[in-house]
């Protein structure tokens, strides 16, 4: 078996478990996921040597927690930093209307919350969004239309006075029961 095929059996037979297990100390599945790809970078950077390993799968573990406390100890020093020069960004409007759109829109998928941020937030032209995001103004147009009916559904409040009953509307809107049935 070549160096490459081992990597790439480690891969497919590891990379998930890694992952996992780099998800409970990090608490960040993103993190986990690229520090587990740039261990097995660091693998493909040296493959003779890395296939001499006793329990390579370990070695790849080690690599990938000791990227984690590094990406960790640097942004603790960046905040530090960032403490120092200037106080904290401020949120511009914490109005309950304010603070329902933005948990509505991390419910959205990516794609569409994108388009509405950078349209409707961010104040861009349709052109500039799809430019940004590297997709076409129909498929920008498109999020944005199925982004405001998502967010409208998410948004709509219901009333709390209409029963889902229509019987039981009727009566409260008449006075009078529908004894029809």
């Amino acid at each position: 078996m070549s160096d490459d095929d081992l990597i790439s059996e480690l891969y497919a037979g590891c990379f998930r478990r890694l992952v996992v297990q780099l998800y409970a100390v990090s608490g960040d599945v993103n993190e986990a996921q690229e520090a587990v790809q740039e261990a097995f970078v660091r693998a493909l950077v040296a493959p003779r040597r890395f296939a001499r390993l006793e329990n390579p799968e370990a070695w790849l573990r080690r690599v990938a927690v000791n990227v984690l406390r590094s990406r960790h100890r640097r942004r603790q020093v960046l905040n530090r930093l960032l403490r120092r020069i200037s106080p904290p960004p401020v949120v511009v409007d914490r109005s309950p209307e304010h603070l329902a759109l933005l948990a509505a829109l991390r419910e959205l998928p990516e794609g569409q919350r994108h388009a509405l941020a950078l349209h409707y937030l961010v104040d861009l032209p349709v052109v500039e969004v799809a430019a940004t995001l590297g997709v076409s103004i129909g498929t920008v147009k498109s999020r944005l239309s199925r982004g405001r009916q998502a967010l409208a559904e998410l948004l709509t409040d219901p009333d709390p006075d209409v029963n889902p009953d229509p019987d039981v509307n009727d009566y409260a809107s008449n006075g009078r029961a529908d004894v029809r049935s």
